[in-house]
């Protein structure tokens, strides 16, 4: 906060803000706001509107709900037993606003004090607006992006009660809401949240919306409010008294695309609103103020573009404050006026032809800087690429290599709301009793319904739900059939994931534990005998029967994975040697085709887990070997995510499941895969 007040283009923001206050007595304040205002504490009501149509007061004088009346009030009252105008009351609460609103902006922008300072607190749309014209937009746009900022912070309660307060500000907030439902719901971390929005909303709702429903007079100078009616001047006639309202047809169908992605970020979140803002304001013949609700917006996207979105954002701008002056002429405090139209010694005509051209050139600024807006901040998202299609990864490997363990740490990454598992033991042809088995294993591709396993990895591929049945270990028969339905991360893992060439098109990433041989028998013997109740005979005679199968079937599919995760003991002789005295100690193993970020992971697991890494080239350099021994918590794992892969984390859910030792370094070097496999669909 310190660097942001003492840089120098905030004392000249300030100074020009200060300068407008003292010498500018804006129209509609002096005409409007600050006598209503005024008659609202001379007899201190409830209703204030109600108070001000019965003296007689103009019902354009205050079309707006309680919280910007509460807004007002404070310093209005100091004013007044200060003995100080209204009007400088007023002028004190914009800025305080506008400061505040500057605060909430650096959270949501941070580590970029001078761009935030250029194209916000320098803006002269926001300046012209707020002092110039003494329009009010900046409280209901600092309570929206409040909202917006806590939203964030996942303190969805409190972002409610916000979001209904910019809505009581002004109406025109409500846009924004529908966009606030459809991310929550459709962002599947925070859906379980979304009812906590709701509460705060409606808590805040019914104390803001519910008295003001009950005044007559409050009614009816909102809807008397000829803003509102700009909305339907862009209309395609049909005849017969009838038409299409253009503003409310692309709103809705912005709205409804929002819902069809499916996958909302916060950054497409904001992205969509602000485009929703910024259509609404150049399809209609909109108030200088209505363009201040797309300035945090317009500040988000400048803040992740380059000079060219700060150029067209400035041009726009620079066109804004010709046309608005030319329009809307800004009187003095000493009671003259500044009209450029006059200044400039403009006829009518002449006027009218430059006030359309401004306008003209300030639209087509404005569908550049949305198209870009589209481009950038939606069509290349992460996110909206996932909407397409889900991230799928196959999980291949051996009987007991530790196939179901990784999946469920992949898993507890995502959330379980965020995944689905497709079991490749689901698809076995037979129960355990057929006599099939008798001549046949496991690890037989024939003895698996792997084209039903295709079909159902492909439609859920394509966001369908399918019937699948689950084959339970402990009673060897397989279950009904039940519902799965698609989700944003497909995990499909099994004996034969990586069999058929048809299956490894569906992966995003494709993934082969090929754990050590002995290693392999050691956990295969303890998780069938104490976890699915096998006798030790049958599995020690189920290693040498299955022998054939899986040199056959299941190592080759090593040759096609993208990531081979072997883990191996740290030394051949420790599982003679495992009692209370010597625990089983492991390292990994890694080898890699895609030439992910080796140099990066090195440094992060070095420096921040403090592991010993070893990294070994192919002789053809097409494969890189990684080799890790150590111990790590879980916290080094999350932090060394952080620093390794941080656009990934927020695919994660709120609090996701991070693992300590060997599982929590598959975890980390499956991000660092999934993220690079992500950046491929740019390509």
């Amino acid at each position: 906060m310190k660097p942001l007040f003492l840089h120098p283009l905030f004392a000249l923001g300030l100074l020009i803000r200060l300068a407008l206050i003292a010498g500018l007595a804006p129209l509609a304040v002096a005409d409007w706001y600050a006598p209503f205002l005024d008659a609202s504490i001379a007899r201190l009501t409830l209703d204030p509107w109600s108070s001000w149509l019965a003296e007689g007061g103009r019902p354009a004088a205050f079309p707006y709900g309680y919280a910007l009346w509460l807004a007002f009030l404070p310093l209005t009252i100091a004013a007044k037993l200060l003995g100080l105008s209204s009007l400088l009351a007023y002028a004190l609460t914009l800025l305080a606003s506008d400061l505040l609103l500057l605060l909430v902006l650096q959270r949501l922008v941070p580590d970029r004090v001078r761009l935030l300072l250029a194209t916000y607190w320098l803006s002269p749309i926001v300046i012209l607006a707020s002092y110039g014209l003494g329009l009010n937009d900046l409280i209901p746009v600092l309570l929206l992006t409040l909202s917006i900022y806590l939203t964030r912070s996942h303190q969805l309660r409190l972002a409610g009660a916000l979001c209904a307060a910019a809505i009581s500000a002004k109406l025109s907030m409500v846009v924004a809401l529908p966009f606030f439902l459809v991310y929550l719901y459709n962002n599947r971390p925070l859906r379980q949240l979304l009812i906590e929005f709701v509460y705060g909303f409606a808590i805040v709702g019914a104390v803001l919306f519910v008295p003001f429903m009950f005044s007559a007079s409050g009614i009816r100078m909102l809807l008397s409010n000829p803003e509102m009616g700009k909305i339907y001047v862009l209309a395609l006639d049909l005849g017969s008294q009838t038409a299409v309202y253009i503003v409310p047809l692309v709103y809705l169908l912005m709205l409804y695309y929002a819902w069809r992605v499916r996958r909302l970020n916060f950054e497409l979140f904001q992205g969509i609103a602000g485009l929703a803002y910024l259509m609404i304001v150049f399809m209609t013949p909109a108030s200088p103020g209505w363009f201040v609700w797309s300035i945090p917006f317009l500040v988000f996207y400048q803040a992740t573009s380059g000079r060219m979105a700060i150029t067209l954002t400035a041009a726009f701008s620079g066109l804004y404050v010709l046309s608005t002056l030319i329009n809307s002429p800004l009187r003095l405090a000493g009671g003259g006026e500044f009209n450029v139209h006059q200044a400039l010694h403009l006829s009518n005509q002449l006027g009218s032809h430059a006030r359309s051209l401004l306008l003209t050139g300030m639209v087509a600024i404005g569908i550049v800087l949305a198209l870009r807006i589209w481009r950038e901040t939606i069509n290349r998202n992460d996110y909206f690429r996932l909407s397409r299609k889900p991230f799928v990864i196959g999980i291949a490997g051996d009987s007991g290599a530790g196939k179901d363990t990784f999946a469920d740490s992949i898993t507890g990454l995502f959330g379980a709301h965020s995944v689905v598992k497709l079991s490749g033991d689901d698809y076995h042809l037979w129960d355990r009793q057929k006599p099939m088995w008798q001549v046949m294993t496991h690890l037989n591709p024939m003895a698996n319904d792997l084209e039903g396993f295709c079909n159902d990895l492909i439609a859920l591929t394509d966001g369908k739900s399918i019937q699948s049945r689950h084959y339970d270990h402990q009673t060897g028969k397989m279950s009904k059939p039940h519902l799965i339905e698609s989700n944003d991360f497909i995990i499909a893992s099994g004996l034969h994931t990586l069999y058929l060439p048809i299956l490894r098109e569906c992966y995003n990433l494709k993934i082969f534990l090929d754990i050590d041989e002995a290693l392999r028998r050691y956990f295969k013997l303890k998780r069938d005998v104490k976890q699915r109740g096998h006798s030790i005979e049958r599995v020690l005679s189920s290693f040498q029967k299955r022998e054939p199968d899986s040199e056959r079937f299941i190592r080759p599919q090593a040759l096609h994975a993208d990531l081979i995760l072997s883990l191996q003991p740290i030394h051949p002789r420790v599982l003679d040697e495992l009692d209370d005295v010597h625990p089983l100690r492991l390292k990994l193993v890694v080898r890699t085709r895609n030439g992910f970020n080796e140099l990066s992971l090195t440094r992060v697991l070095v420096g921040v887990c403090g592991l010993h890494v070893d990294i070994e080239p192919s002789s053809d350099g097409a494969e890189m070997m990684i080799t890790i021994e150590g111990e790590t918590s879980a916290e080094d794992i999350a932090l060394a995510a952080q620093i390794l892969c941080p656009r990934i984390l927020e695919f994660l859910d709120i609090q996701p499941q991070w693992q300590a030792g060997v599982i929590g370094l598959m975890q980390l070097i499956t991000l660092s895969h999934i993220n690079q496999a992500l950046t491929k669909r740019i390509i």
